[in-house]
């Protein structure tokens, strides 16, 4: 007799990437033309020498064998409390702040204090697939919001949004700097979603992952100074990209009092803590590293002046629509052929790897995301060249 499994999870779509990886065995790899993989957003770095030597110490001691307390190490929360107060000019307390096993966790827990079966989140489309398919998990409604290309990226606008809200939202979710697209949403557009979710009585969640990429400049946004922050904003950060922690497992969620009294019951019973070694090494990176952060930084930034550079013209016909952080969010010149097709196709005959739109929600067959972190700036050049290159094998294409 076969069990019975929970109908939510069965309805969840499976994780795209190993879909899309299964295609690598078809790869047109050639020694003059090796694997443009710009599939997954990993960083092609690994951590700094001085915190994996941190960290072999810090492993030969007892103490780091066993639990914390659930919300993290209090010296890790108090920092990170700081840098958020230095960062965006605002109050935040070590209170506040829930360290995490990851990114994804936090976001986890989040969307489980704030919402339940039957219950609506709002999430721009293009998303991230894993926040789309925990909802779905959860019994709880993804309600996409519908993004609009123009000079800033794909941005979403709130009034689309405010009627979407119904009686069974109980949040909008963002994510700048966006996973898939790259854009960076203004402090003016965030803004202008808080003071919405306010007004509604719904929540503000904003991943802002990949904030650490951002070029110097005033804060992202000014919601920590906000005196309502606390009555509905919800702050989700990952230290694995900026200290390329990925294995690690660290990441955080700030939020008021309330919320946080939920997060303490969930994090007892999902993790119980977040890993000892994963939190000491956030903790160093907070202490130590801020200049080869920096240094990191730079390099993608460069990386994007570079994806500007070769995407001048529409190599092969293929639009840069978007671009930050780790990604660049490309339109192809296809108009008859699924973005999945076109992605395969392109593996297949130039070595290029990368995920199609649909991966990511919504009206996407047009689109590919590259992630560009785990290639450097001659490998953006290579993927400008096989593009065109391809092009021209192709017979031409629409421009």
């Amino acid at each position: 007799m076969p069990i019975h499994l929970n109908p939510n999870v069965s309805a969840t779509a499976e994780p795209p990437i190993p879909e899309a990886m299964s295609w690598l065995a078809e790869a047109g790899i050639t020694p003059r033309r090796p694997l443009l993989n710009l599939a997954q957003a990993v960083p092609s770095y690994p951590p700094a020498e001085s915190l994996r030597d941190a960290m072999a110490i810090a492993a030969q001691k007892v103490e780091t064998a066993f639990y914390t307390p659930i919300l993290g190490i209090e010296p890790l929360r108090e920092l990170f409390a700081e840098t958020l107060s230095r960062d965006y000019e605002g109050q935040v307390g070590p209170e506040d702040v829930a360290i995490s096993a990851g990114g994804n966790h936090a976001f986890c827990m989040a969307v489980m204090a704030l919402a339940g079966p039957g219950d609506e989140i709002i999430v721009p489309q293009p998303c991230y697939f894993n926040h789309e398919m925990w909802c779905t998990m959860q019994g709880i409604r993804v309600v996409p919001l519908p993004c609009h290309a123009g000079p800033a990226g794909l941005l979403p606008d709130p009034k689309e949004a405010e009627a979407l809200i119904g009686p069974r939202t109980r949040a909008i979710l963002l994510v700048s700097p966006n996973n898939p697209t790259g854009t960076v949403y203004s402090p003016e557009l965030v803004q202008a979603f808080f003071d919405l979710a306010y007004r509604k009585q719904i929540a503000l969640m904003i991943d802002e992952t990949y904030r650490d990429f951002l070029p110097d400049g005033p804060p992202p946004h000014d919601l920590f100074s906000d005196p309502r922050w606390q009555d509905g904003f919800v702050h989700l950060y990952s230290f694995s990209k900026a200290y390329s922690l990925t294995g690690y497992r660290v990441g955080a969620l700030t939020a008021g009092p309330r919320i946080m009294a939920a997060i303490g019951k969930i994090a007892d019973t999902v993790t119980i803590c977040p890993s000892h070694i994963g939190q000491l090494a956030a903790l160093y990176g907070l202490e130590n590293l801020a200049q080869w952060k920096r240094q990191r930084r730079d390099e993608m930034i460069n990386r994007v002046a570079a994806l500007d550079q070769a995407f001048d013209g529409n190599p092969g016909g293929y639009r840069l629509r978007s671009r930050g952080a780790f990604f660049a969010y490309l339109e192809h010149p296809y108009p008859d052929r699924t973005a999945a097709d076109v992605a395969r196709m392109l593996v297949r005959d130039q070595a290029i790897f990368m995920l199609p739109g649909p991966i990511f929600g919504i009206a996407q067959e047009r689109y590919l995301r590259a992630a560009f972190a785990n290639v450097d700036e001659s490998g953006i050049y290579a993927l400008s060249e096989r593009l065109k290159a391809h092009s021209i094998s192709d017979g031409g294409i629409l421009k």
